[in-house]
């Protein structure tokens, strides 16, 4: 009988380990929540209208299941019994493994305060992205009807908090839908009259690259008319917006971009973690104590060649799977030791709308149109099929020709779609 590895999560880090292993001596399992396979680092234009779901996403089976030695199994994961070497799913289904590779990614965290999360979604799932856009596209439509200029005004005011590439970019894409898209639709209010409000903790905007980048995706987000607020860490959100310190800003629309906490994976195999949640691992992706446990992506801690953590982006994730894949391939032909795992880093992208993005390629720092058409063909060559290819591309270029966004729908339950009432005023 064909040894068994099982792999829970079917992002990229679990998706390319599969992939890797697909028709070897081995029999895989890859189990996931979800029946599709997401490709988030287009998530914020779902967000923001620009894209449907089905443009970003695409199914498991699809993908990896038409290979014969790969089951794909739709369940969530509870638990793991390391003794026994059983996956705990739903309903009490153990299914057993001889290899399991923990793949199960990252959600998003709010440092302590997760009954801000009702009033400022992140950023992570299908449901997020669709969600932000019901909570966008409605406060325009209530502010349409509105006849007290105080709560038109907190419907107009949209906040995002966190000046990573996340925050950056959704920033960026709701002063393009405001200014734009939506421009010439209502008639009692005007939405390039709109505010928005980009809040970050730190001294700078994407903290991770150059600061003569930053300092760029600064001025062009003020250009576009965002107001970016710089160490400004949030002390309180509710309802009818956020406090900053003493200061408060009135806002119907928060999104939170801030900070994310790893799946609870590492507490299901008792491993050690950061404080975000992480399993620290081996240089070759192991769990210690556990090497028949490998933990990639978002939700291990691994450490580059100065001794840094790897970065919580696709790249890493693929590289990762890829790599985990060649080493249990590697121990069935009987060869145990194969070099540790080291992330080859392409550079870093963010882009700021419509014809800007910053890149850095550490040897060369590239911003404004060039680096937004690296930036835009980039994410077209990684998603996943050659239809959703075609069809972002498609919609890229009708938006950039026409200003247009073909997304704009509010969806969700009638209660939903109405909306929270207003404070007593």
């Amino acid at each position: 009988m064909a040894p068994r590895v099982v792999i829970v999560g079917a992002g990229f880090g679990g998706l390319w380990a599969a992939k890797t292993l697909a028709n070897g001596p081995v029999e895989v399992v890859v189990i996931d929540r979800q029946n599709y396979h997401l490709f988030q680092p287009l998530l914020y234009q779902v967000a923001t209208a620009g894209l449907s779901p089905a443009d970003i996403a695409a199914p498991i089976r699809s993908i990896v299941g038409t290979h014969r030695n790969i089951t794909v199994m739709l369940g969530t994961v509870d638990g793991v019994d390391v003794a026994a070497r059983e996956v705990l799913t739903e309903r009490g289904r153990r299914v057993p493994y001889d290899t399991l590779v923990l793949a199960t990614g990252a959600r998003h965290a709010y440092f302590g305060h997760d009954d801000w999360e009702l009033f400022a979604p992140g950023l992570k799932l299908i449901e997020d992205a669709t969600e932000i856009r019901r909570r966008i596209l409605l406060a325009f439509e209530q502010a349409e009807n509105e006849t007290d200029a105080a709560e038109r005004q907190r419907l107009m005011n949209l906040v995002i908090v966190g000046g990573g590439p996340t925050g950056v970019e959704l920033a960026g894409a709701i002063a393009e839908l405001a200014r734009r898209a939506l421009a010439k639709d209502f008639r009692n209010i005007d939405p390039r009259a709109a505010r928005i409000i980009l809040i970050e903790a730190g001294p700078r905007l994407l903290s991770t690259m150059p600061a003569d980048l930053s300092d760029d995706a600064r001025q062009r987000l003020e250009r576009l008319g965002v107001e970016v607020r710089l160490n400004a860490p949030v002390t309180a959100v509710d309802a009818t917006g956020v406090t900053i310190g003493t200061a408060r800003i009135e806002a119907r629309s928060v999104i939170w971009a801030a900070g994310v906490a790893a799946s609870p994976a590492g507490q299901w195999i008792g491993a050690e973690c950061d404080r975000v949640g992480r399993i620290k691992v081996n240089p070759n992706l192991s769990v210690p104590s556990h090497p028949e446990i490998f933990a990639i992506g978002d939700t291990s801690l691994a450490l580059d060649a100065a001794n840094k953590p790897l970065p919580g982006v696709a790249p890493v994730a693929k590289q990762q799977g890829t790599y985990v894949g060649k080493l249990i391939k590697a121990r069935l032909r009987g060869e145990e030791q194969l070099a540790p795992f080291r992330y080859r880093d392409y550079g870093n992208l963010a882009t700021i709308g419509r014809k800007a993005a910053v890149a850095d390629f550490g040897w060369i720092h590239l911003r404004g149109f060039i680096a937004w058409m690296i930036w835009s063909f980039a994410h077209i060559y990684f998603l996943i099929g050659l239809r959703n290819r075609l069809m972002v591309a498609l919609h890229w270029l009708w938006a950039y020709f026409t200003f247009q966004r073909g997304a704009r729908l509010i969806t969700g339950s009638r209660h939903e779609v109405d909306g929270p009432s207003p404070p007593a005023k």
